[in-house]
């Protein structure tokens, strides 16, 4: 099992390089290739890139921030290859006005390892439609990649300072760092006004990874 998990992740890290080299004109550093697959250790990442230079899937010169290189096209992940994995169910999430963060802990969501889950990751069920124009709808399930720090553009789970809760209020917003040192989480619906906040009165729990909804 260790040797075929090692295998899909293999398979997994040379996609991302494929798809990133495509995208950016250039290929992707460790932490890229990291980001792309759910990983947060390079160390990680570089271990199979060893593998995967040895078995002469890609060109690799450790020393270059971007030394790496494909030999071959990427093979398509096969799904029926994909064991079902589950992710703890920690709570709700608003998309809309933020509520009072909460934890489930005996709820678990089941899932295929073909999802990008990394080292750190849970589940929340969202409430509210303040997402809706990138297709996150009141009731979906999203999964989060546990992280303290946020691109611009990302969707994230803010915590925010709160006077009526010791716990902070959680938001499902898209993250963006304004020019006066502020910070804006802005709502995917035309509807509802951007959330324009100083950097202190907040911090990220996390990044949303992917979505899943349950019909």
């Amino acid at each position: 099992m260790a040797r075929q998990s090692g295998n899909l992740m293999r398979q997994r890290i040379e996609q991302a390089i494929g798809v990133l080299t495509e995208r950016n004109g250039r290929p992707p550093t460790n932490r890229e290739i990291g980001t792309e697959v759910g990983v947060t250790s390079t160390g990680h990442i570089e271990y199979h890139l060893r593998c995967m230079r040895d078995e002469g899937i890609i060109s690799h010169e450790p020393r270059k921030s971007r030394g790496i290189t494909l030999l071959r096209k990427p093979e398509p992940t096969a799904p029926t290859m994909l064991p079902h994995v589950r992710v703890r169910l920690a709570g709700l999430i608003a998309a809309g006005t933020a509520i009072e963060a909460n934890e489930q802990l005996d709820e678990y969501v089941d899932l295929t390892e073909g999802l990008p889950m990394g080292e750190d990751v849970f589940a929340l069920r969202v409430k509210g439609t303040s997402m809706i124009e990138d297709h996150i709808a009141d009731g979906d399930i999203v999964i989060i990649r546990r992280q303290t720090y946020a691109d611009n553009g990302d969707t994230v789970v803010a915590l925010l300072n709160s006077d009526t809760t010791p716990q902070g209020e959680a938001t499902l917003k898209r993250f963006y760092k304004e020019k006066d040192g502020k910070v804006r989480l802005q709502p995917r619906n035309p509807d509802l006004k951007p959330m324009l906040l100083d950097a202190g009165a907040l911090v990220i729990q996390g990044k949303v990874v992917a979505v899943v909804r349950q019909i």
